[in-house]
């Protein structure tokens, strides 16, 4: 029991963590910059679930953890009966604790947007406190890799 509970915790500080920060300070290639003017702007709210990616490791822990603690009890077969029952019922705890989703709510604003070319097109981008569209402004939309768009105020 020793030896699986030392390769565990091995095992979890060798996992290398994951991050996916945003990179501000990133390039990247325009393909295209149209100009525009905004036909209309309508902030909308969009409620997400997002499922919580860490639940596995959660358990898990809650079951080491409790294992460790029902090791410190009983003799014998008596303390292998203690570690099973404490892992079992720390991973239970665990699972029940955190639930599976989160919501979050994201913030948007929806633009008809009118180009110089004639052509007209609805965009959904985050909601940007900092730039905030009114009907009628002066705008780019710059297109992305990935098609991906961006709306900003001309300057």
């Amino acid at each position: 029991m020793k030896a699986l509970l030392s390769f565990c915790l091995v095992f979890l500080l060798a996992v290398p963590a994951v991050n996916a920060e945003y990179d501000r300070n990133r390039a990247v290639p325009v393909e295209q910059v149209l100009f525009g003017k905004v036909l209309s702007v309508r902030n909308i709210s969009q409620k997400e679930l997002i499922a919580d990616k860490n639940k596995g490791w959660k358990v898990f822990g809650g079951a080491l953890l409790g294992g460790v603690i029902g090791n410190q009890f009983g003799g014998g077969s008596g303390r292998d009966v203690a570690t099973i029952l404490g892992a079992v019922i720390g991973g239970s705890a665990a699972n029940n604790r955190n639930p599976d989703h989160k919501e979050i709510t994201l913030h948007l604003v929806e633009m008809m947007i009118k180009t110089d070319q004639g052509k007209e097109y609805m965009v959904v981008q985050d909601f940007d406190p900092s730039m905030v569209f009114t009907k009628g402004d002066a705008i780019r939309m710059i297109f992305l890799q990935g098609n991906t768009v961006r709306i900003d105020l001309q300057m």
